[in-house]
């Protein structure tokens, strides 16, 4: 289910149809850096569970289009920790490609996530700029409904000039807490590692 709603966000990324004024090809940024997968995030803490970057990732995908996006290609990856101190799970969606409005996609991620299947807005988005970097993020928590209890779910959304994605992160601690109560500076300083354990330069 958490990878259902994060990937809510590769939808409203590639879907905001180009309504009203149209936008030339020119003015997009260079591409030179892409998203990967790799086998463990943030620091070795979480593995990697499944690619779907082929399967959700390129169905969420399907007849979208954005004239603010070129070349978009979804990533998509499920993490598990088993660490006995914090089990968690950790869910990252996005794409990459040439963007030229990254302020505005990263907020029609978050939306996207928040009106998926199962998912309802607890906390609404707000920037997060975290100690020490220049990277500006938007945060928003959650409900997520399973068994008739409601666990909440944190998540952030960076985008730049080419990259951009979503990052929940689940624990049972951060599940059973209320919304407003969930430290979302702390899923901030994650989700930055991610970026920079997922962006690599293209070459």
């Amino acid at each position: 289910m958490v990878i259902g709603i994060v990937a809510g966000a590769v939808v409203a990324f590639g879907a905001v149809g180009a309504v009203g004024a149209r936008v030339s090809g020119s003015g997009f940024p260079e591409a030179e850096y892409r998203l990967t997968v790799p086998k463990t995030l943030v620091d070795g803490k979480y593995q990697l569970v499944q690619d779907l970057s082929a399967t959700e990732g390129k169905e969420a995908l399907k007849g979208t289009s954005d004239s603010k996006i070129r070349n978009p290609k979804p990533v998509v990856g499920q993490y598990a920790s088993e660490s006995p101190q914090e089990a968690g799970a950790l869910a990252v969606s996005g794409m990459y490609g040439q963007f030229k409005d990254p302020a505005s996609a990263r907020k029609k991620m978050l939306r996207g996530a928040a009106e998926a299947d199962g998912a309802t807005l607890a906390v609404a988005a707000r920037d997060i700029t975290p100690l020490g970097s220049d990277v500006t993020l938007s945060c928003q928590v959650v409900t997520v409904r399973r068994a008739g209890v409601d666990s909440s779910l944190p998540m952030c959304a960076w985008a730049d000039g080419n990259t951009g994605a979503t990052v929940a992160v689940v624990g049972e601690e951060t599940a059973q807490q209320k919304p407003g109560s969930v430290d979302l500076t702390k899923t901030a300083e994650t989700t930055l590692k991610v970026r920079a354990e997922t962006r690599q330069p293209i070459g």
